[in-house]
């Protein structure tokens, strides 16, 4: 069987993990890149040391791990700083993904995957979209968020158009998981043909 990479993304609140629990159940590796973020900023990393020298010191908590909420305050203001975070810790979690990738079937959750390059490892891209009400309440339950912070993070983000250019499939998850899940094993079956 040879190897197949999968680079998942989409907008954020878009139901990506919805995905990559399907994916899960038909044998795929998931490598999380939201994970690997984590991983990159790490208390005492080269991920975190750069990040304090694009956004400034008080990015850190008081034990010197990061602090995310006022990290995204300073990230998610503007496209300008959006970009600065993304060419700032891109390559180390490009690093460290690489490093994961040990396995025949492989599923790349990546939030950024187009604008870190990864996309070019992969078989096919797969984008996950939704509306905006149904993406602002993910987002506002997923990371208990007020509205406005929400709304801030959807605009900080690309556009559908941007994915509809980009990826090889686009998923729509609007409706039920019965109906993301139909969608999802159709593209894999095509891809694994």
């Amino acid at each position: 069987m040879k190897k197949v990479i999968i680079g998942l993304t989409g907008p954020t609140g878009s139901g990506k993990s919805s995905v990559s629990v399907v994916a899960e159940k038909l044998g795929f590796k998931i490598i999380n890149c939201d994970s690997i973020a984590r991983k990159a900023t790490e208390k005492g990393t080269q991920g975190l040391k750069a990040l304090c020298d694009a956004f400034g010191e008080d990015i850190l908590n008081t034990d010197g791990t990061l602090n995310r909420g006022k990290l995204a305050k300073k990230a998610f203001k503007n496209a300008e700083s959006t970009k600065l975070l993304n060419s700032t810790i891109l390559p180390y979690i490009v690093s460290l993904v690489k490093e994961e990738m040990d396995a025949e079937r492989i599923l790349l959750d990546a939030p950024t995957l187009f604008e870190s390059g990864i996309d070019s490892m992969c078989n096919a891209t797969v984008a996950v979209l939704a509306d905006t009400q149904t993406r602002l309440k993910r987002i506002i339950s997923r990371d208990n968020i007020d509205i406005q912070s929400a709304i801030l993070r959807i605009n900080a983000g690309k556009g559908d158009d941007f994915y509809k250019e980009n990826a090889d499939y686009i998923i729509y998850n609007n409706t039920t998981p019965d109906d993301l899940n139909t969608q999802f094993e159709e593209i894999i079956l095509n891809i694994l043909k």
